[in-house]
């Protein structure tokens, strides 16, 4: 690769606005005068006039987007007096409750809950509650999942910290 074999950048620098009467975009620099459009920031929903529908108000509302709230998919639940139905030590992951029926084939995520009676000794691969875990464990079952891993890990080597210097008086 050579330096005259590069072709051109095509993105246009942006023009600075309000730099003095030699850039020819001063005072209001292209913004017109007054209003809510001439201010430091028009908001994504402005609609120009209260008159006007808004393009936001004929949207259908999205529930769940805030910043506690997930979009994604939550979990599907399923409760241990479903699983009775399978063979004593069964590995019981996502991909066995598909083949068994438990859920559909479509489901991405699954938890287990502990409602009703488990008879049959299983091994859980899947996220698994509190109140399940009791039951798997008195069935004599293993739940090798009970809750999902944790993303963060802690760094195996400690960070040095340089001490601060003093300010120089002159």
């Amino acid at each position: 690769m050579k330096l005259n074999s590069l072709s051109k950048l095509t993105a246009r620098k942006a023009k600075r606005l309000g730099r003095g009467h030699g850039s020819g975009k001063v005072k209001t620099s292209g913004r017109g005068t007054k209003g809510q459009k001439a201010r430091e920031n028009i908001k994504l929903t402005f609609a120009g006039s209260s008159l006007q529908a808004s393009w936001l108000k004929r949207l259908p509302l999205m529930r769940g987007k805030g910043k506690n709230k997930s979009h994604g998919q939550k979990p599907v639940v399923v409760n241990l007096k479903y699983l009775n139905s399978l063979k004593p030590h069964t590995e019981v992951t996502l991909e066995s409750l598909k083949k068994a029926g438990i859920i559909d084939s479509s489901v991405s995520k699954v938890k287990i809950l502990g409602d009703g009676e488990l008879k049959v000794a299983l091994d859980f691969k899947v996220p698994v509650s509190k109140g399940a875990l009791k039951k798997i464990e008195k069935a004599k079952g293993l739940a090798l999942s009970a809750t999902p891993p944790s993303v963060r890990t802690p760094s195996s080597k400690p960070q040095k910290v340089a001490p601060a210097k003093a300010p120089s008086k002159k």
